[in-house]
């Protein structure tokens, strides 16, 4: 089984996205916080006892950051399931190391260390890793009843998303397709869903 910590499913509008996966899982996604330095916010539901959805967009009380908002989510225009988050302890000289924060409702702040998703157009097969630390891990307080079923991903060069992937000790099914994507099949309240 694949280390899997969290699905990213990016979206130019979070509240929009929350009413769609209820209307589509039967599951509804509370607001989880904001991530300051990021311009961000999401939503979570938890895919299994370690694992969760995030649903993530700009949040328009934010301020933009000086740089460019993670995940493409400046210039995303559709909805899409964007990367995945692989768990690791050990994150030094296996990418740029950031500290990330996100405040929830109740005022309190999860913390983490992740190695930085510097995404290009298509890309976010290979994932990025995340360790929690001492901080909660957010599916412990996600709404559940939606089980994370496979993951998998398509490429036109299946062999250059799977070298790097391997590279980071972890193996991904990658088929052979027309575009990058990444599949998440889910078992849901209203039955089995494919998302890309």
């Amino acid at each position: 089984m694949l280390p899997i910590d969290h699905l990213v499913w990016g979206a130019p509008n979070l509240e929009w996205e929350i009413e769609r996966f209820e209307d589509l899982t039967g599951v509804r996604a509370p607001i989880g916080g904001r991530h300051p330095d990021e311009g961000t916010h999401n939503a979570l539901i938890r895919l299994g006892p370690a694992a969760y959805l995030e649903l993530i967009s700009p949040d328009p009380t934010l301020p933009p950051p000086p740089h460019p908002r993670w995940f493409g989510l400046d210039t995303l225009t559709q909805p899409r399931l964007v990367t995945w988050a692989a768990k690791a302890t050990e994150l030094d000289g296996r990418g740029e190391v950031r500290t990330g924060r996100r405040e929830l409702n109740d005022g309190r702040i999860l913390s983490w260390r992740l190695t930085y998703p510097r995404l290009h157009p298509g890309d976010g097969l290979v994932p990025f890793l995340i360790d929690w630390g001492t901080s909660p891990h957010p599916a412990d307080s996600a709404p559940g009843g939606v089980q994370l079923v496979e993951l998998r991903a398509e490429h036109p060069d299946p062999d250059a998303v799977r070298r790097p992937i391997r590279a980071l000790g972890f193996e991904l099914g990658v088929a052979l397709g027309p575009a990058p994507a990444l599949i998440a099949t889910l078992s849901t309240p209203r039955g089995t869903i494919e998302l890309r």
